[in-house]
């Protein structure tokens, strides 16, 4: 895949990497990652993920090499859900 040579700090990506031939199926399996880009020199990736939206992964640093990087996009900020209001007027 061909890379840019500059992705700005602070855009929000999803970065998909090759993590290998699964052994019962034998077809190429990958990983996702969505999150903020702290830097990129051409060679390496600095990222931090986002943490999972139900809580079940905490926000974490990646360090991910551009062999490793299969595909990557631009992907807009997570909405937030709006306050439900809880109390009635009834």
């Amino acid at each position: 895949m061909h890379l840019p040579q500059h992705i700005p700090s602070g855009a929000r990506i999803v970065v998909r990497t090759s993590a290998g031939i699964d052994a019962v199926t034998g077809r190429m399996t990958y990983r996702d990652a969505i999150g903020h880009v702290d830097s990129w020199n051409g060679m390496r990736l600095r990222m931090v993920r986002d943490p999972a939206a139900n809580g079940s992964r905490p926000a974490e640093r990646l360090d991910i090499a551009a062999e490793d990087i299969v595909a990557f996009k631009p992907v807009p900020e997570r909405r937030h859900p709006r306050d439900r209001d809880t109390t009635s007027t009834s």
